[in-house]
């Protein structure tokens, strides 16, 4: 039976999808203590990237907003797999994106809100949190986008 927290995803049209499945030797996500840490998330959709390349060239800031929204949902994916349920969320502490741009493009904060305006939909006060935008030459996988989520649990 879903929680809080996937009844909300389901009442915006959206499902948790599959934890996406390392690249490399680490794991999607670890829990130390009341923290959870995510690996940097891809925009990856059904096991693959829809879009590649930098923002601000081939990949619009609006389209890599959305993809910045699809790597907040894989986090919760994450999350969920060492938590076990995410309404156990006290609180999101911290967000860090990546985004891969061009040498002219500037506008990284707005490409993030993609996934900080997720977490506040779904999780309301508590998905409030501090956070960091920093533009970057390249990505795995030629993505445009990578967000890395760290999360307070309930201490259950």
């Amino acid at each position: 039976m879903a929680g809080e927290v996937e009844a909300k995803l389901a009442e915006l049209g959206l499902t948790l999808p599959d934890v996406v499945p390392p690249l490399a030797s680490y794991q999607p996500a670890v829990r130390s203590g009341v923290y959870v840490y995510t690996s940097g998330q891809l925009p990856m959709v059904d096991g693959k990237l829809a879009v590649t390349g930098k923002v601000g060239a081939e990949v619009t800031a609006d389209e890599a907003k959305e993809l910045a929204r699809t790597c907040a949902l894989n986090a919760l994916a994450a999350v969920k797999s060492v938590a076990g349920d995410l309404d156990r969320i006290a609180r999101v502490v911290k967000v860090v994106g990546f985004v891969a741009s061009a040498a002219d493009f500037t506008g990284q904060p707005g490409v993030i809100n993609g996934a900080s305006e997720l977490l506040g939909a779904v999780l309301g006060d508590k998905g409030v949190h501090a956070r960091s935008a920093v533009g970057v030459a390249v990505l795995p996988l030629d993505a445009p986008v990578e967000v890395e989520v760290q999360v307070e649990l309930v201490d259950a």
